[in-house]
């Protein structure tokens, strides 16, 4: 699997929330390009770069900070949140972006999202975050209607090749990551790109996320808070 390191912004600053709690805010870093230098450096070559403000408010703000990062590093950014009309996403294409994640846009406006797998194929990631394996949108904010599993798989049959799934009672505690769901959807989907998100915390993690077979395992908080080290993350870092 590939490892890819986290950072989440508001204001232009590198910060972590825990549960998506605008409230619970940790700012770790003033400047994310240096966060992500350091993780170009130790070896790593994809980075999840997650525009909070972007997520609250509807719409990309902090483009100019994905520029930055892909102008100065050789990382492939993914990249998500406020991506909700066809401008949003020229523009986050424009700024570097090698992937975009488009979440509650899936949830919300069906026919701009699926316009997406049919223009940009591979390069849209579909983002289902869940709350009991409920679909839950707007920077966690709200749950829809929607069961994960029906979710994955009518967008997959529409040609969502990569996901992120995110358990949102997992993110931010440093408790563990959802292992029993991923395996439960690595069973249902097998070809899905899955990449796991959320509560990943030790070594233990990696390697049933690595049993498993998902395609990805995105780290943050474990990162930040010194939980785990690059060094033992690079060990699982398998391109």
């Amino acid at each position: 699997m590939i490892i890819v390191p986290a950072i989440d912004l508001i204001e232009g600053k590198a910060v972590r929330l825990t549960k998506g709690d605008y409230n619970q805010k940790k700012v770790y870093n003033e400047n994310p390009l240096e966060v992500a230098k350091e993780f170009e450096a130790a070896g790593f070559t994809h980075l999840h770069l997650v525009d909070l403000d972007g997520a609250k408010s509807g719409h990309i703000v902090n483009h100019e900070i994905l520029r930055n990062v892909v102008a100065n590093t050789s990382l492939k950014v993914d990249f998500g949140g406020g991506v909700k009309t066809n401008e949003d996403i020229s523009l986050a294409f424009d700024c570097g972006a090698s992937q975009v994640t488009g979440g509650s846009i899936a949830v919300k406006n069906r026919a701009v999202f699926e316009g997406w797998l049919q223009e940009y194929g591979n390069k849209i990631i579909l983002g289902a975050d869940v709350k009991d394996k409920m679909i839950a949108v707007n920077g966690w904010l709200e749950t829809s209607d929607l069961e994960l599993f029906s979710f994955l798989e009518d967008y997959h049959s529409k040609g969502a090749e990569y996901v992120i799934c995110t358990d949102i009672a997992k993110d931010g505690l440093l408790a563990g990551s959802s292992n029993e769901l991923y395996a439960e959807i690595m069973k249902e989907f097998p070809n899905i790109k899955l990449i796991a998100s959320g509560g990943v915390t030790s070594e233990d993690d990696l390697k049933v996320l690595e049993d498993i077979n998902v395609y990805g395992a995105i780290v943050g908080k474990a990162i930040y808070e010194g939980r785990l080290s690059l060094e033992t993350l690079m060990k699982y870092h398998k391109v």
